[in-house]
């Protein structure tokens, strides 16, 4: 017993404080356990089992949407094999009208496209006149404030034919 109190007392050990230092640590250990460790891991227990029930639920929907997914494609399915009996329907009763109806669209394009050329030409030369006109109008007011006076309705004219004949060429 001597050697262990010669060695405790060689590393400092003295016993009162030793004593009450393992109390302390001991007191302190209970505290943590009962108000910090067994809430954390209740919690931790708690999620945990959250986890668990999210992960079943994922299992379950992936299986209703393979389940879904199955029921959509035979769906898909069933319509497509509809649809192409439907169009195979309608192309054999469209074929019969398609040649009348294709030639009286012909007719009435070719019929609004030769409208369509007067009135782009008939607008086109209304357009042409009325730049003319402004242009006339242009020179002559110019005319005017370069020269300095007011231009007679002869030096109006002359202005405006001089100006058409360049415009023409």
């Amino acid at each position: 017993m001597n050697v262990i109190n010669s060695i405790f007392q060689q590393f400092g050990v003295d016993w009162p404080h030793f004593i009450s230092q393992v109390i302390l640590f001991c007191i302190v250990y209970v505290v943590l356990n009962k108000l910090a460790f067994k809430p954390v891991l209740k919690l931790l227990s708690e999620r945990r089992k959250r986890i668990e029930e999210a992960q079943l639920n994922a299992e379950k929907i992936k299986s209703q949407l393979a389940e879904a997914e199955s029921r959509y494609q035979e769906i898909l399915r069933k319509a497509n094999e509809e649809a192409q009996a439907l169009l195979a329907e309608a192309r054999a009763a469209s074929e019969a009208q398609t040649q009348s109806q294709m030639q009286q669209v012909i007719r009435d394009a070719e019929s609004i496209v030769v409208k369509a050329r007067d009135t782009i030409a008939h607008e086109r030369s209304k357009m042409v006149d009325e730049v003319r006109n402004e242009m006339t109008s242009l020179v002559v007011q110019t005319t005017a404030k370069v020269v300095g006076r007011v231009l007679t309705e002869e030096d109006q004219k002359r202005l405006a034919g001089e100006t058409l004949r360049e415009v023409a060429t």
